[in-house]
């Protein structure tokens, strides 16, 4: 990254931050199960039942794209009756690539029997699952391309849709705000551990 880059990136964050509104929680709460372990994610478990509140969302169904080693699925799973969490489980270019930890993942969750794993690449779900959710979480490789496509798929078959990750990575922002024109919904972003970015259907 060279300078002109770097406030490029600075700019549009300056943007984003000003034109869409910030998410403050009323209340943050830590979730009763959570995994000990290092996750990126971490932070953000104390504001999903605030924004399920805020809302209004049903807790019966969640998908996830993007599980890894399931850090955030456990987080879901103290508030819906059901989460699928759909991963390659292999790793990409942003979160390294960490060879197949399917195995080791599902040993990790398999306490947890409301969490159902789905070993596939997003691409191959989405074309042939049209249940509707009461919510989606979108934590994918983070492209424009790949965050915008599953993204948008996940926007239309749930009641709410986060994103992880909108202020470490300008596209995942790009691709959120492209969605939100796209399909209406309304938009704000959560500014801390990394960004989380909430689309919520008007």
């Amino acid at each position: 990254m060279n300078e002109l880059t770097d406030f490029k990136s600075y700019i549009k964050n300056l943007i984003f931050r000003k034109y869409i509104p910030i998410y403050t929680p009323l209340k943050k709460r830590e979730p009763k199960v959570l995994l000990e372990m290092t996750s990126a994610w971490k932070g953000l478990d104390l504001i999903i039942e605030d924004i399920l509140d805020r809302f209004k969302i049903e807790r019966k169904t969640c998908i996830e794209f993007g599980v890894e080693f399931g850090y955030s699925s456990v987080v879901f799973s103290n508030f819906f009756e059901q989460v699928k969490g759909v991963d390659t489980f292999e790793g990409d270019i942003h979160t390294g690539h960490k060879g197949d930890h399917f195995e080791d993942t599902k040993n990790r969750l398999s306490k947890f029997k409301n969490i159902e794993l789905i070993r596939s690449d997003y691409r191959d779900w989405i074309v042939k699952d049209n249940s509707h959710y009461n919510f989606a979480h979108v934590d994918i490789v983070h492209n424009y391309k790949e965050t915008y496509e599953c993204g948008l798929w996940a926007a239309e078959h749930s009641d709410c849709t986060i994103f992880h990750d909108t202020v470490s990575f300008p596209e995942v922002r790009r691709a959120l705000i492209d969605i939100a024109k796209t399909t209406g919904q309304k938009l704000y972003n959560y500014p801390y551990c990394f960004g989380l970015g909430i689309l919520v259907k008007n």
